[in-house]
């Protein structure tokens, strides 16, 4: 892991970082010393990183709870190399929704793609995070949605370390298999009037999951539209069960 950059504003440290070919942003409350617990975010589709949503996420959970955040460019996102092979998928898609083809469906399938080399680089950036001084190896939550959460459940299934997540905005179709191997506290979030993820396959994810707590939050609205009051609620959910 190599830093490319330190900033610090408003209590918050920012450090840009790569991993080989991997781009990532750590947040940690300036000064921090010790171990804390740690977020990993996963981003949506079409974005990055440092997305406004992530660094408003991220800086909420660093200022009013003393926890570390991470967060990663996936493939064919962000600073990320172009990926040849992504692209062409992603065109293809595209042209058989236009051709009238079911949206979800294809949605699913790239995101199991794309979850086979995510879900080991992510492990392989919370090794590397972990054995930072100022964050240590305290417990670990994970935030995802949309995109973030169909990498996110097969990732959250994988890592032992993981203690809780958000996840949300992601069907069955992609993940309901490593879902049922998810044993942790979730909070899911559905939009009840999602234009990109059926409302039955939303449900569909929720009920696969094998978790003993776990809570559906639904808002009516359409994808990108989940209520700012749902931030409150996640950093209660984390401050929870990873504080």
């Amino acid at each position: 892991m190599r830093f490319t950059s330190q900033t610090s504003s408003d209590g918050v440290s920012e450090q840009l970082f790569t991993l080989g070919e991997i781009p990532g942003v750590l947040w940690t409350p300036t000064g921090a010393a010790g171990s804390r617990p740690l977020i990993l975010m996963g981003h949506g589709g079409g974005q990055h990183k440092k997305a406004p949503g992530i660094v408003a996420h991220a800086r909420r959970f660093v200022t009013e709870c003393g926890f570390a955040v991470a967060a990663v460019d996936v493939p064919g996102h962000g600073d990320r190399p172009k990926d040849e092979e992504y692209d062409r998928i992603a065109t293809e898609n595209q042209t058989r929704v236009e051709a009238g083809e079911d949206l979800a469906p294809l949605i699913a399938g790239f995101q199991a793609l794309v979850a086979r080399q995510t879900v080991p680089e992510w492990r392989a950036v919370l090794d590397l995070v972990q054995e930072l001084d100022h964050v240590g190896t305290g417990p670990v939550g994970y935030w995802g949605v949309s995109l973030g959460c169909g990498l996110g459940v097969p990732f959250v299934a994988a890592e032992p370390r993981v203690h809780a997540a958000v996840l949300g905005l992601g069907g069955a179709l992609a993940s309901a298999k490593a879902a049922a191997r998810i044993t942790v506290p979730v909070e899911f979030l559905v939009q009840w009037d999602d234009e990109r993820v059926p409302r039955a396959q939303s449900l569909a994810l929720f009920d696969a999951l094998a978790s003993a707590e776990k809570t559906l939050h639904a808002n009516p609205g359409k994808h990108g539209e989940v209520p700012a009051l749902e931030l409150d609620s996640t950093l209660r959910f984390f401050a929870r069960h990873l504080g």
